[in-house]
């Protein structure tokens, strides 16, 4: 791998007076005073191991400043309706062209929001079948929105635009008939007051609520659990039926009026808009079936009865992306038999054809042809959907902006990343300029200009290590990066170890898998590599969770509902299954959903921490127990922020502002809570801690230093204690949730599953990462991970090849064996990036 570069690391490109951007004293958090100048119209890259302060540079600054610049200039009553990012802290930026940001992040994944509306590519061919859709005798002319699910003039109306239908499980909501209605018969009614009201409601319109539910008649059984009557009665509190009835007679003011609700009308509505946790709970009396008017289709029977190209236009939207193109482009050439005869609707025909296959074009160059346009966004990874804003952007034909792209090379293969590197460059061929925030080798490589953060995580990082070309960062000693991207040696980091038990499946089936065969050692570390969309993740998160759970009920330790139990999956377990007693999935979700959750209570050690205060002489004399020293419980927290130690503003006309607390200064505890101190320290000074500092202040605490020792092993030495779950990277996410797994008593052997790891990982991290697998392996543990990073390819036991393309061309095993196999093997799109990584691994100089 050779960089580009200048021969002279300090020489800018020079356009006027306005050679570069020059940044002044940015401190956004981690952020030291930073002053520096990069190049303006050229291919930035920020690169630095893991929390050393990119992201805090390039979006909370950058961007940040370049979106306030433009809020200036927008209607005060129309900020409002634009989200805004908080003001950075900075002292000034010159040369700031306007800002694009394309994150990893999952804003604007909604159930209605698909590939082909993100895209728009949705929008022209609504206008297609509009226009040139062969329609049926006694169908009238439909309108672009008549095709449009989200449209009233679309959707079906059986299921509103959804596809799906809500059904009530009936045999589940009774499950013991015996019970009376007092008894808890119902499972499915809701808890406390609730159901306490119903009964009432129940006993005024004289159903016996005593009698076993099996013995009432089943008029009555169906009324009370599927009745779309809602009578409204009185309700008198404490009252016998006699008491009741005389009181209702002499018309005497009753407790409140009661309405009535059934247990279909209940479960319906509180399923449909309830939050996830009701959901989980209520999910087994409900299920999800397609639609049976529309048949999952969404749309209403009128838009279904037209068609182009023989497709009606849901069956067109479940075309993947390479598949529509191969339909169109005949189209956009004037050469199809699809084309109208008439001369100008002709032309239209092949200018919106014209305008889908350059939309598909972008899609499929960006590594995305697998995907359909009917693919829900909310079933796309957060790389899958910051490449589809990039192939928006790139047919946007904006000139003389800023693009801000978060690790834009995440979630793709090798080859994939060639592709993206060309659409990179395309956006600055048009007068563009990039700013990438990225660890990936082969970008790096291709960038312009690299400025290099750290030289470490945290407090340890936020200076500028390097500022150049990228040819000048060799032998720069301190660079993180320098030593992967210019060493052709790469000693392996683990003893492979040949396999000796396996797990067997046959016949595995889901999605694009059909009739897979396959085999994986046990207690080993294996690696599933292939192409973005040839099935890694199909057979990582969901075939194999499913059949290992209907052999033995192996639990999944994740956290999270399975995927609907993967009632989708087909195949069995031949072999190996019996000996594992665990199956845990640790992927990039958030380790909680509120800054209440933070590294030490998501790891436990936070209670033992509680335990010594709680112990201390001041806490005894004072009365204090361990949950004084909880900042969720009231009785220690401070009571003006409720233990979050900020107060967050809702300002009318701009972004909400958060501070710290007045009352409490951001330290979460009441002034008496913070009287109490171990080894004087208080309890908001521990929680200010790193684990680094941590670790040598609780020296000689083992069930402590057990939890710290597993996360400075993972390189989170520089994360503080309290430092809220929302502020984690899904890299560091993992990776606590890594710790967590270390640091429990082993109960008995666990398949771990990791789904791309590598993401959001320095490859000094990503060394990290890699030793700590090791151990669980080295323990009698099996790892199984989906992959593209050929350095940890090439550590694996063993290794499973899909494809050997993506969608409907992959799906297959291409390859199976040891790195070495692969790294030969025919018609795998791996084995040439493999083969090189092997090399160096092997101390090859021509690497």
């Amino acid at each position: 791998m050779t960089p580009k570069g200048k021969e002279n690391s300090s020489d800018l490109p020079h356009r006027g007076n306005h050679s570069g951007v020059t940044v002044q004293g940015a401190r956004t958090h981690n952020l030291k005073d930073l002053s520096f100048t990069f190049p303006r119209d050229a291919m930035v890259v920020f690169t630095g191991v893991s929390g050393s302060g990119k992201s805090s540079l390039a979006f909370d600054t950058l961007y940040a400043e370049a979106q306030r610049r433009f809020m200036e200039s927008v209607a005060p009553h129309a900020r409002r309706l634009i989200d805004q990012a908080a003001a950075p802290d900075l002292d000034n930026v010159d040369g700031l062209p306007p800002a694009v940001a394309l994150q990893q992040s999952r804003a604007g994944a909604q159930e209605r929001s698909t590939v082909g509306s993100l895209t728009r590519v949705s929008v022209t061919l609504r206008l297609l079948y509009s226009r040139a859709g062969k329609r049926p005798e006694g169908v009238p002319f439909l309108a672009a929105e008549s095709f449009s699910p989200n449209n009233p003039q679309g959707a079906c109306p059986a299921c509103q635009g959804l596809g799906m239908v809500h059904e009530v499980r009936k045999e589940a909501l009774v499950p013991d008939g015996s019970l009376s209605i007092r008894e808890g018969a119902i499972a499915a009614w809701p808890h406390g007051w609730q159901a306490k009201n119903l009964r009432s409601i129940l006993e005024v319109l004289d159903y016996d609520i005593d009698a076993p539910w099996e013995t009432l008649s089943e008029k009555d059984r169906e009324w009370i659990l599927m009745t779309e009557e809602q009578p409204s009665v009185p309700i008198f509190v404490g009252l016998t039926a006699e008491q009741r009835k005389a009181a209702i007679a002499a018309k005497s003011e009753p407790a409140y009026t009661g309405t009535y609700t059934s247990v279909k009308k209940y479960l319906l509505q509180s399923y449909s808009g309830g939050k996830e946790s009701v959901r989980k709970r209520l999910s087994r009396f409900v299920t999800v079936a397609p639609c049976a008017l529309c048949q999952g289709k969404r749309l209403n029977q009128d838009a279904l009865s037209v068609t182009f190209a023989g497709y009606d236009i849901a069956e067109m939207g479940e075309l993947t992306i390479a598949q529509l193109k191969a339909l169109f482009a005949p189209l956009a050439q004037g050469a199809s038999p699809h084309l109208p005869d008439e001369t100008a609707l002709r032309d239209a025909t092949i200018r919106m054809a014209t305008d889908i296959c350059g939309r598909l074009d972008q899609l499929e160059n960006l590594g995305l042809g697998h995907l359909s346009l009917g693919r829900k966004t909310t079933m796309l990874s957060s790389g899958e959907l910051q490449r589809i804003r990039l192939a928006t952007q790139l047919l946007s034909q904006l000139f003389g902006v800023m693009y801000v792209l978060d690790e834009p090379a995440a979630g793709l293969h090798p080859e994939d990343v060639r592709a993206l590197i060309r659409s990179l460059r395309s956006l600055l061929a048009a007068g563009n300029s990039l700013v990438i925030v990225e660890h990936n080798l082969d970008v790096i490589a291709e960038a312009d200009w690299l400025t290099e953060i750290g030289p470490g995580p945290g407090r340890l990082g936020g200076e500028i290590v390097y500022n150049g070309a990228p040819a000048g960062l060799a032998g720069n000693s301190r660079s993180a990066t320098a030593s992967y991207l210019f060493d052709n040696r790469y000693p392996g980091l683990r003893q492979r170890r040949p396999p000796e038990e396996w797990l067997r499946v046959e016949q595995a089936a889901c999605n694009n898998l059909r009739g897979l065969d396959f085999s994986l050692p046990l207690e080993r570390m294996t690696v599933i590599t292939g192409v973005s969309g040839s099935g890694k993740s199909t057979l990582l998160i969901r075939v194999m969770p499913a059949l290992l759970q209907r052999l033995d009920k192996t639990p999944v330790d994740d956290g999270e509902d399975e995927d609907d139990a993967a009632t989708d999956v087909q195949g069995k377990v031949m072999a190996g299954g019996a000996s594992l007693k665990r199956l845990v999935r640790i992927d990039q979700r958030p380790i909680g959903r509120t800054p209440r959750s933070n590294l030490a209570t998501y790891t436990g050690f936070f209670d033992i921490v509680r335990r010594l205060f709680a112990e201390t002489d001041e806490a005894k004399k004072r009365g204090f127990d361990a949950s004084r020293f909880s900042f969720n419980l009231p009785a220690g927290r401070c009571p003006a922020c409720e233990g979050q130690g900020l107060i967050t503003i809702e300002l009318l006309f701009m972004p909400q502002a958060s501070a710290p607390c007045s009352t409490c200064g951001g330290r979460r505890y009441n002034a008496e809570t913070l009287e109490v101190r171990w080894n004087d320290k208080t309890i908001a000074d521990v929680l200010d801690l790193t684990v680094d500092e941590a670790a040598e202040f609780f020296s000689g605490i083992e069930s402590i230093q057990r939890s710290l020792s597993a996360l400075r092993a993972l390189g989170l030495g520089y994360l503080t204690l309290g430092q809220p779950a929302t502020e984690l990277s899904g890299g560091e996410c993992q990776r606590i949730k890594l710790a967590w797994e270390l640091q429990r008593a082993q109960r008995g052997k666990t398949l771990y599953l990791l789904d791309e790891p590598s993401t959001g990982l320095h490859p000094s991290d990503m060394d990290k990462l890699m030793r700590v697998l090791d151990k669980l392996v080295k323990r009698g543990d099996s790892v199984v991970m989906a992959e593209h990073d050929m350095r940890i390819a090439s550590e694996a036991d063993w290794i499973i090849d899909m494809g050997p393309g993506s969608g409907e061309n992959g799906g297959r095993i291409v390859a199976a064996g040891t790195p070495e196999a692969i790294g030969r093997a025919k018609n795998s799109l791996t084995a040439p990036y493999l083969a090189r990584r092997l090399k160096k691994r092997e101390g090859d100089p021509q690497a």
